[in-house]
């Protein structure tokens, strides 16, 4: 056998890498097959979605959309609505509810910057949403690589608002100055989940630290929206959910979404139930009395689901509370159910 024979190429050696190689060994939780119809969405099949696919792979990009197996991705990457994922494709933490590969992340790719700010240019985008996976491993936890996809994208598209989806960037000195000094028009950070399930399902993170990183976005900006979401059906409380909401408040966070979590394989958390259409506009309608400027909340919402849609609601939302008028649950526009 010939030395080539033997090596993997890297594309080979993608495919075979273990997904998530820290639940390898766990027992497995059994994935509910039949969904209910609230939650079922259609097979991506639009000529769009191909073409937003192929800027994607043309310029060797990666997306929460694909990477986390979002249930919307047909639909929004048939209105060219694509959310970027930088830093890479593999994570360092090992949150139980994420399908975003882990393990021993990739060196930076330099161009990333620049090849998210040309496919940002290139579908058009009026708003786009810029996330990553955690990368413990860097001194600043990539907090320099957000800034600089930041000016890239306002240099290749002047009139595109930015929002971010970043990481806790715990024990990373500055990095969260560094991301707001790039003036972001949307700060989101999400929360995730109660706290009582953080060691079980956000096990790298701190609720209490997350919660700070989004108080403290508003101190270096207090004109800076803020945004942070949870998933439901994991075995939450009411009450929980209530009183998170009072925690986001209290740190000045202007906008929550509230979708329902879907177990992405047998080796990630189960779905305790899948909450009731009912339920989440209820939630929405405790978020506006809570004082929220925007409540996202629906079985299919997720943090960038309808972002570009929901940031002029959001800016709406704002001007009309600083003229002294009433923002409620009638302003809630809560996506309908996929047929």
């Amino acid at each position: 056998m010939t030395e080539a024979t033997r090596e993997a190429t890297p594309q080979q050696a993608v495919a075979e890498r273990v997904r998530h190689p820290e639940k390898a060994h766990r027992p497995d939780n059994p994935v509910q097959k039949r969904k209910p119809a609230w939650i079922r969405v259609k097979a991506p099949t639009s000529p769009v979605y191909q073409e937003t696919r192929k800027i994607m792979r043309d310029h060797s990009l990666h997306t929460v959309c694909e990477e986390a197996a979002c249930p919307n991705i047909g639909e929004c990457w048939s209105k060219r609505h694509a959310t970027m994922m930088i830093l890479g494709s593999v994570c360092t933490r090992a949150c139980a509810f994420c399908n975003v590969a882990t393990g021993k992340p990739d060196l930076l790719d330099p161009h990333e910057p620049e090849n998210v700010a040309q496919s940002v240019a290139k579908l058009g985008l009026s708003h786009v949403v810029i996330t990553s996976v955690d990368r413990d491993d860097l001194p600043d936890g990539g907090a320099g690589h957000f800034a600089e996809t930041i000016l890239r994208i306002r240099r290749a598209s002047p009139g595109t608002t930015v929002e971010v989806l970043t990481p806790d960037f715990l024990r990373k000195k500055d990095a969260l100055e560094v991301v707001v000094g790039a003036k972001p028009d949307v700060f989101n950070h999400n929360l995730e989940t109660v706290p009582r399930f953080y060691t079980e399902v956000r096990p790298g993170a701190r609720y209490f630290a997350s919660l700070r990183l989004l108080q403290q976005v508003k101190e270096l900006d207090p004109s800076m929206f803020t945004k942070s979401g949870i998933m439901v059906g994991l075995g939450e409380g009411r009450e929980e959910v209530l009183q998170l909401m009072d925690d986001l408040r209290s740190a000045e966070v202007d906008f929550m979404t509230i979708g329902q979590y879907l177990q992405p394989t047998p080796k990630h958390h189960a779905v305790d139930r899948f909450v009731e259409p009912s339920e989440f506009e209820a939630y929405a309608r405790f978020g506006y009395a809570k004082g929220f400027l925007m409540v996202a909340s629906s079985p299919l919402t997720r943090s960038s689901y309808f972002a570009g849609d929901d940031f002029r609601r959001l800016r709406e939302a704002r001007d009309r509370r600083l003229r002294g008028e009433t923002v409620s649950e009638a302003d809630a526009v809560v996506p309908p159910a996929a047929e």
